[in-house]
């Protein structure tokens, strides 16, 4: 494997870019090859297999299209399918998790709201995250119904905004959390709405920074970082319309982008009617 062939990163959305943004910031040399799988966001409401089944075929395409590492920038793809994607793929895998164990560490009351979709809140793997790591702390889990949409919509702001997230940040005023955790990639995009809305009592976490160094760490280890000095290049891609998905991509991308159009099927997916 060469060192110069991208390091491949994937979500549900355009989410995965707040990770892919860190990635960027890190190593700028690295080539990135981003992919939303646009045809089927949001994965949080979808049945577990259903995820499953879209993240191994996105993994294998990836993987088809050289890539050295697969960063799964999304938390529901994450709890659903990160095992068995590591016994599918050749090349190294990271993973995403809801950063309980740092909110752990942080919270100052005992109290932690955990923001994420329907299925990373009902995934094994955050279970046994909280079971693990909350150590007598309250953790209270939140389902972000709308907000994915929001993003995806290209809606960081305003009434709309303001509206979805009343009754979903409700729970966690009325549980007064000092700390709440950013358990899916598209939140960061809505930190200043939700830092409005909570509060500065409240502290915002995202793990797309730890998730960064991680990625750092495998490719050190493997002996696959990119030469020093060169600028690498990015290509972004999605299974739904580019000309919807691009206008909301550059406006999360700090350059200029092209988003290109690509099919992935996975053995799950119902044909057309």
């Amino acid at each position: 494997m060469s060192s110069s062939a991208p390091v491949a990163v994937f979500d549900s959305g355009v989410g995965g870019l707040s990770v892919a943004r860190e990635i960027r910031a890190l190593l700028p040399a690295e080539n990135l090859l981003y992919i939303a799988d646009s045809a089927f966001c949001p994965y949080g409401a979808r049945p577990t297999e259903e995820v499953r089944a879209r993240s191994v075929a996105i993994g294998r395409y990836l993987e088809s299209r050289g890539a050295k590492l697969l960063v799964v920038a999304c938390n529901t793809a994450s709890g659903a399918a990160l095992e068995v994607l590591r016994e599918a793929l050749t090349i190294p895998v990271v993973g995403l998790e809801p950063a309980v164990k740092p909110a752990v560490r942080t919270t100052r009351n005992g109290r932690v709201g955990v923001l994420a979709t329907e299925g990373t809140l009902r995934s094994e793997r955050f279970a046994r995250l909280v079971r693990d790591y909350a150590d007598g702390v309250e953790v209270v889990a939140q389902p972000g119904l709308g907000l994915v949409e929001l993003v995806e919509e290209g809606e960081f702001s305003g009434e709309r905004v303001r509206a979805t997230l009343d009754p979903v940040l409700r729970s966690l005023r009325e549980r007064e959390v000092d700390t709440v955790v950013l358990g899916c990639t598209h939140y960061p995009f809505l930190h200043e709405a939700l830092a409005e809305a909570l509060g500065p009592e409240v502290t915002l976490l995202d793990s797309a920074p730890a998730i960064a160094r991680q990625t750092r760490r495998v490719l050190e280890e493997r002996g696959l970082l990119a030469e020093e000095g060169a600028e690498g290049w990015v290509r972004m891609l999605t299974t739904g319309d580019p000309a919807e998905e691009e206008p909301v991509m550059a406006r999360l991308w700090p350059e200029p982008v092209r988003a290109e159009g690509v099919t992935v099927q996975a053995p799950s997916d119902q044909p057309p009617s």
